[in-house]
């Protein structure tokens, strides 16, 4: 952190979960995506645990219609809570009370205009603080520690961070791209983001994924940043200004993530995350690992 930017603990996290999960329909028809189960647990409560264990535990969950099981789900179940312990059945008590002591607070985006429209509604809750964005759909391992080192990186450089994979050159366009320069080990400074751009013409391979650690000064940026691709307001387009600013509260910085993600959004990897993550389930995953050796030898012998 320079001079001129003193250090101001994060305690806030802003989590949006507004957007309509068209790919898991009709799954997704009366049930946020949000609250699709992996393994035991939906899909929000592994990134509201995550960022819990970096000590955000400010949190606000921007929501849309048809979100209200995302607040049932973090407030308290009286009837179910009181059944279990009438039937002593404690851990699973233990369980469903986990959701409903977290301090977790809901406002509604309104117009989809965007993710950055949807931070930008945050600014209410989060004032002149720096604070984090964790995407709903985006499961990071919680053996791997990324949100916790990208505040170590805006506590010592200050600015914005965001968390970028290398991914093949060919699926640039599925995510913001960023061009990079001044590497020290897996922390970079960002020159500039593109918007999914065309393999030919992306700056790399380092896509942004689903966590940002970001200066309050992104607001503003985002008050006077117009409609981008897609027509929706763009966080990327406004971390592309911050980035090439010198105020106070600019520059960005990336940090190269290598460990576990799991891509809830997209079908096909939310399968695999249920089956990485069943395999490493404390109670399910020995004998669950046992039954895919057993279907994976059918499946080569020509079982079903």
């Amino acid at each position: 952190m320079t001079p001129d930017q003193p250090s101001r603990p994060i305690t806030k996290a802003v989590i949006p979960a507004a957007g309509l999960g068209t790919r898991f329909l009709p799954a997704t028809k009366a049930t946020p995506k949000e609250m699709l189960p992996v393994v035991d647990k939906p899909a929000i409560q592994y990134v509201v645990e995550e960022s819990v264990r970096a000590g955000l535990d400010d949190l606000l969950i921007i929501t849309g219609r048809n979100k209200a099981a995302l607040e049932d789900h973090f407030d308290h179940h009286w009837e179910l809570e009181q059944a279990l312990e009438a039937k002593g059945d404690l851990h699973r008590l233990e369980r469903v009370r986990e959701s409903a002591v977290l301090k977790v607070h809901f406002v509604r985006q309104g117009q989809p205009k965007g993710l950055g429209h949807a931070v930008h509604v945050a600014k209410e809750h989060v004032g002149d603080n720096p604070f984090a964005v964790l995407l709903g759909d985006d499961l990071i391992d919680a053996r791997d520690h990324l949100l916790e080192e990208m505040l170590r990186v805006r506590e010592e450089k200050g600015g914005s961070v965001v968390a970028l994979l290398e991914v093949p050159p060919e699926s640039v366009h599925l995510y913001g791209c960023a061009a990079v320069d001044g590497r020290d080990g897996d922390v970079v400074r960002i020159t500039g983001l593109v918007e999914k751009p065309d393999p030919s013409e992306a700056p790399s391979n380092l896509a942004v994924i689903g966590r940002y650690v970001l200066d309050p000064s992104v607001f503003e940026v985002l008050e006077h940043t117009p409609p981008g691709r897609g027509g929706e307001i763009q966080l990327t387009d406004a971390l592309q200004t911050l980035a090439s600013s010198s105020e106070p509260g600019g520059g960005v910085h990336g940090v190269v993530f290598r460990g576990r993600r799991y891509d809830t959004g997209d079908r096909l990897d939310y399968l695999k995350a249920v089956v990485r993550l069943g395999v490493d389930h404390a109670e399910l995953g020995k004998d669950f690992g046992e039954w895919l050796d057993d279907f994976s030898g059918q499946r080569a012998s020509g079982q079903r």
